[in-house]
């Protein structure tokens, strides 16, 4: 079974998917290989004729991030300009409901993860549980290690409480992506599976070092079994490919792995019966940099109400994990306003990549 999106685990990471002049070897025909005829003893000597060799592969490129000439996704904005992607229903206006991730600054009651027995954020940090941070964020400020610390850029929030193991013990034993995505195909713990056409695990490198994690497939999704595959999907593609990211580089899913009707907002019941899948799939990916699209992933995956105005230009972790938090892609199709703010975020999430490889070449998920 092939899951959707993703390359082979077997290749290794950096490698480049073709052989090394780029191209699938031709076949050779058995036509097209004949035995030379035998010389004349009577001819004279011919030299010998060399079979032109391949030339060598071109060095590889300079992939080095350039924020200055990486802005092109922003022109693919201006010119989709701030219509509503095509099939998704009308806004409800300031409903606090799902409209494909377009973002509040008010608080919200997002549906939270269950948070079993210990925490695993910091010592420090684990005193300070649910309550608001100086910099006014409500859960528990972050620690950061030094070499995140020396960005310069402010902490934000500490989460990873729960574990798979706690939550649903047969998830905790999938080896693989694969098997993650036969297991939600199955999946009733919700009753989603009834309104949904079709599973939507996530696709990408199964050992992807940016994670992105979106609120939950809609129409087009839905009919795909693939994420991010809409309007605002294509964007997505786009700004990835600013950073010098491809979507093959990187692994996308949602919080929830099968589409609410009517595209309403995920139930808190919705959120706990996905949470097991989601957090395998991270264990197993062990992404360097977790990208957060929008304010209802965010919310989820940090355990807080805050609005995602004051989460944002922050360094959050997750289990360890340097966590980045944006607008859903969505957003920016219906608020050109909000396409500055998110180019700074995926900035970010780059320089922390960056970073992360630097520092640490050993990833690891607490």
């Amino acid at each position: 079974m092939r899951l959707l999106g993703a390359r082979g685990s077997g290749a290794a990471r950096g490698a480049s998917p073709r052989g090394a002049s780029g191209a699938a070897p031709a076949e050779v025909s058995s036509r097209s290989v004949r035995p030379a005829p035998p010389a004349s003893p009577d001819a004279p000597g011919e030299p010998d004729h060399e079979v032109p060799q391949a030339p060598p592969p071109p060095p590889a490129p300079d992939v080095r991030f350039n924020a200055q000439a990486s802005t092109d996704w922003r022109e693919t904005l201006r010119q989709a300009g701030t219509r509503r992607p095509e099939g998704d229903p009308p806004a409800p206006a300031l409903s606090g409901g799902r409209v494909d991730g377009e973002p509040s600054d008010a608080p919200s009651t997002a549906p939270r993860a269950s948070t079993p027995s210990t925490p695993s954020a910091p010592s420090a940090a684990s005193a300070a549980s649910a309550k608001t941070t100086s910099a006014g964020l409500s859960g528990v400020p972050a620690v950061l290690p030094d070499w995140l610390a020396a960005l310069g850029v402010p902490a934000g929030l500490e989460a990873g409480a729960a574990r798979v193991q706690d939550l649903l013990p047969d998830v905790a034993g999938l080896p693989s992506l694969e098997a993650v995505a036969q297991h939600i195909a199955a999946c009733q713990r919700c009753g989603l599976h009834k309104t949904a056409r079709n599973p939507v695990p996530g696709e990408g490198h199964p050992q992807a070092e940016l994670l992105c994690v979106g609120e939950a497939p809609g129409a087009n999704e839905d009919l795909q079994g693939r994420p991010f595959v809409g309007e605002a999907g294509q964007l997505l593609t786009k700004i990835l490919a600013a950073i010098q990211l491809g979507r093959e580089d990187v692994f996308i899913h949602n919080v929830l792995k099968h589409r609410p009707p009517g595209n309403r907002d995920p139930l808190p019941d919705e959120v706990l019966a996905c949470q097991p899948y989601l957090l395998r799939q991270i264990e197993l990916v062990r992404p360097r940099v977790i990208l957060a699209l929008g304010r209802f992933a965010a919310q989820t995956l940090l355990q807080t109400g805050t609005a995602i105005g004051a989460l944002r230009g922050r360094i959050h972790r997750f289990h360890g994990v340097p966590l980045i938090v944006t607008y859903h892609p969505a957003a920016l199709l219906r608020n050109e306003a909000w396409k500055r703010p998110t180019w700074e975020d995926v900035k970010l999430a780059r320089r922390v990549l960056d970073a992360a490889r630097a520092a640490e070449p050993q990833r690891s998920f607490e």
